[in-house]
């Protein structure tokens, strides 16, 4: 046997160990998939032993043909001793790259899994090669694996900053725009989408203020030719109240007012509650549109990330 052929058989017992790891990573995933959602448990517990009997008959089988590089596997019952040793330390790694995967994505695509599965079958089969040297690169490659791995789960933990929310959640951000507070009144953001956007303002012993920002067409109601609503079936006033705003007075059961401004293909919607002296402070707000703070916006990271 000549010194290629020599050095050849390790990497291809260790290409065959990682083929099979990628195989079985995609069948334990769907086995506990399956399992958890079909009968729980006590379930998945009977699933886990019999694939993990079946996994540890077939590496040993395959065992056979490693006894030229895993010395192991030459003694009495040494090929199932490398093949549970394999098994527990590739599964115990593959199912901790899919609890960091999960964490990341909540498994949405489980491809990446079967790959980074192979390699930690792989991983455990080299650390039973013989020379040191090779262990040692083994053992090395794992620290590192599993170091990358729990920086990865790390930084999912970490709260968004309010750009990665805005893209997480699609959020047009010609729509993030806010009125300045009124005296008295403080801003508070409730929500915003590739629809919409809206807050509040709120001041002691007052009704609160809201505002809404979509695009000029968003509201599919009917519109006269003025664009105030056609009413349906409870009266709807509408008036102009200067610069560009128009004041509409629904009655009926839920009565209130809106203050509403078209400018640069959005609209801007002031909803006053109270019959007060609301009016004042949500002209206010229409005639100080501009681009909303982060510090504004700071409310937004408090809503779920898709």
């Amino acid at each position: 046997m000549t010194r290629t052929q020599q050095a050849g058989f390790p990497v291809a017992h260790l290409a065959a160990v990682w083929l099979f790891g990628c195989a079985l990573t995609g069948l334990q995933l769907q086995v506990v998939l399956i399992t958890l959602f079909v009968g729980g448990a006590a379930s998945l517990a009977v699933a886990a032993a019999v694939l993990s009997a079946l996994s540890v008959a077939a590496l040993a089988g395959a065992g056979t043909a490693a006894r030229a590089v895993v010395p192991l596997t030459r003694r009495r019952h040494g090929r199932w001793a490398w093949a549970a040793g394999v098994h527990v330390l590739g599964t115990s790694g593959a199912f901790g790259a899919a609890a960091v995967h999960f964490q990341v994505d909540h498994l949405e695509n489980s491809l990446p899994l079967y790959p980074v599965g192979g390699v930690c079958h792989a991983l455990a089969a080299a650390s039973f090669l013989p020379g040191v040297r090779v262990r040692l690169g083994a053992l090395g490659a794992a620290v590192v694996l599993a170091g990358g791995g729990a920086h990865v789960a790390w930084e999912a933990r970490q709260p968004p900053t309010l750009d990665e929310w805005i893209t997480a959640n699609g959020v047009d951000p010609d729509l993030l725009r806010v009125g300045d507070p009124p005296p008295g009144y403080t801003l508070r953001a409730l929500g915003a989408s590739e629809d919409g956007f809206g807050v509040d303002y709120e001041r002691p012993a007052s009704a609160r203020l809201h505002l809404g920002v979509a695009r000029v067409g968003h509201d599919m109601r009917r519109a006269d030719v003025r664009g105030c609503p056609v009413p349906f079936g409870e009266p709807v006033h509408c008036t102009d109240d200067g610069g560009g705003r128009r004041l509409l007075t629904y009655e009926g059961g839920y009565a209130h007012r809106e203050l509403r401004l078209r400018r640069d293909g959005l609209v801007f919607t002031v909803t006053l509650e109270g019959a007060g002296d609301e009016l004042t402070a949500a002209r206010h707000i229409l005639t100080t549109l501009r681009p909303a703070t982060d510090g504004e916006l700071g409310g937004l990271l408090e809503l779920p990330t898709r």
